[in-house]
């Protein structure tokens, strides 16, 4: 692979389509947020490959996970500008081995959460530099902090990997960047202050990386116009039709948790929320954002009581159902990423973890999903 590659290769977008070498592509997926500091560590970089294969072998062709680690114990990003070279050698692999394997990646540059760092360890390096703050939130205003986010993208972006040697921007095995993994601003629950930042970080990203796409990480909470479609009328200072308006956002995203967000709810409310929230976002998306729509979280936690497989089995079966639904007739959502999928002997299990080998029943009905999507794709590169 070289720096070189035709542009076909990268993903691109077509109205509500995504396309690879101008033919439509759909994405059936997973989520694996610890890749890049497992493969960091030489005793568990083996777990890396095993996943990739594992996901190959049900058809899987896309993974979400993190291009971040500030501060901490395990950091990536050490201090502002500061990056530790064995971390990076754990994203360069991680990269590697998704592009032998067929894996696409969705690689998300900073968390809302104060789990590896996030937009917290932002502050208070700003504030260690003696910057006066009101509030994490000022991460998304405060011109230094702005400052530290636009070099760590720059330095992803243009960082060249040191096993391929291909630049990160020019590396058609990422699919897309992430700005940030679940943003919320809940001081300005107009959306305007989250706005400016989506604008002003679009527009930087897009100016370093053309090649790639750009979504915002969010998961689908619509502003005060709408709020009756939020779980429980939550608003997080995100307003999901919004946000995506601009040119330089080219899909959508949304997570699906009611087991979190309606608590206490059976599991027939649970999906039915589901539906309605897919299907409410996919109109959205198609109609009008006019842009494609990717469901880049979902999942069931085994850890409530009464849980049972076949209750996860059911909810993934119906998501996935409702997302071929759309994609075979021409609508806005063209697949979706579960959370999480755990490699064999990794203790990093939040209850949402699917282990291949180990939930052969979850494991057939995601590879049924990856075989239809694959399928539809062989029947509309036909048709074209």
């Amino acid at each position: 692979m070289n720096g070189n590659e035709d542009s076909d290769n990268f993903i691109k977008t077509s109205g509500t389509m995504f396309l690879k070498n101008g033919k439509p592509m759909y994405f059936n997926g997973f989520n694996a947020y610890w890749l890049m500091v497992m493969a960091s560590d030489p005793f568990f970089r083996g777990n890396i490959t095993t996943v990739f294969q594992e996901a190959t072998q049900h058809g899987m062709n896309v993974a979400r996970t993190w291009a971040f680690s500030d501060g901490g114990s395990t950091p990536l990003q050490i201090s502002p500008g500061v990056y530790n070279q064995d971390m990076f050698k754990g994203l360069d692999f991680v990269i590697s081995e998704a592009g032998k394997y067929g894996i696409h990646l969705i690689l998300s540059l900073v968390n809302n959460y104060p789990d590896y760092g996030g937009r917290n360890q932002y502050c208070e390096w700003a504030k260690q530099r003696g910057e006066e703050l009101k509030s994490y939130d000022d991460f998304y205003s405060n011109p230094t902090i702005k400052g530290y986010y636009k070099n760590h993208i720059e330095t992803i972006l243009k960082r060249k990997n040191s096993i391929t040697g291909v630049p990160y921007k020019d590396d058609p095995t990422i699919f897309a960047w992430e700005l940030m993994n679940e943003p919320h601003c809940e001081t300005d629950l107009s959306g305007r202050v989250f706005q400016d930042w989506i604008s002003e970080m679009a527009v930087f990203v897009k100016a370093i990386d053309s090649n790639h796409l750009l979504e915002i990480g969010l998961e689908g909470f619509y502003g005060e116009a709408k709020k009756e479609n939020n779980p429980n009328g939550y608003i997080f200072g995100t307003d999901f039709i919004y946000n995506n308006l601009g040119p330089n956002i080219d899909f959508t995203t949304i997570h699906a948790y009611p087991d979190i967000w309606l608590p206490g709810s059976d599991d027939q409310t649970q999906i039915q929320f589901v539906q309605k929230w897919l299907h409410d976002h996919i109109e959205d998306s198609q109609n009008v954002l006019h842009k494609p729509i990717l469901l880049t979280e979902f999942g069931k936690s085994s850890i409530v009581s009464a849980y049972n497989v076949n209750q996860r089995d059911t909810y993934f079966g119906t998501i996935y159902n409702d997302i071929y639904a759309s994609a075979k007739s021409g609508g806005a959502c063209n697949g979706a990423v579960f959370w999480q999928l755990m490699s064999h002997g990794l203790n990093m299990k939040d209850g949402y973890e699917v282990i291949l080998a180990e939930d052969p029943s979850t494991a057939n009905i995601i590879a049924e999903q990856s075989q239809k999507l694959l399928d539809l794709r062989k029947r509309k590169v036909l048709l074209d």
